[in-house]
């Protein structure tokens, strides 16, 4: 099975490297050695434009296991990032990374990253994963908004 991920990742970084959105940045980390470590990725996701999400680049980490395809990658912001469906972990709850709801082999990184933009500006409030940006987001729009802008400062854009 080994085989079938480092296979199916060789050939999402082709095409990422061929058609990827705008904004964004995806590449396989480096090992100390130089090498590349195809099962853990490097991301970056541009907030949309014209939201409260707008003008940062939010880091995320993309961890495949072995059983990649057939099981969905960890994906984690920063620890203490601020959103309802973020785990204080930083860890992403997003149904199609979820092996047991939406996954599907056929998914893509380009889709995970694009669905993970998409989330940032529309939380799911059915699915909360962290209470405090839940309960501002849900009692109090404003602060919410007040606090996303000012965590969009802490992420410039990648050098």
């Amino acid at each position: 099975m080994a085989g079938v991920a480092r296979a199916r990742l060789a050939e999402e970084r082709k095409a990422w490297r061929k058609d990827k959105p705008f904004g964004f940045h995806a590449r396989p980390e480096q090992n100390e050695d130089g090498s590349v470590n195809i099962m853990k990725w490097k991301c970056y996701i541009p907030g949309k434009a014209n939201t409260d999400w707008d003008g940062g680049f939010y880091p995320l980490t993309m961890e495949f296991s072995e059983d990649y395809p057939a099981k969905p990658p960890k994906c984690k912001f920063p620890g203490g990032f601020f959103h309802p469906n973020i785990y204080p972990s930083g860890t992403v709850c997003l149904s199609i990374l979820n092996e047991d709801e939406g996954w599907k082999p056929s998914i893509t990184v380009k889709q995970i990253l694009l669905g993970i933009q998409e989330l940032l500006d529309t939380p799911n409030d059915k699915s909360p994963a962290q209470s405090d940006a839940y309960v501002c987001f849900t009692q109090r729009l404003n602060d919410y908004r007040k606090a996303v802008r000012k965590q969009s400062l802490q992420y410039p854009p990648p050098n």
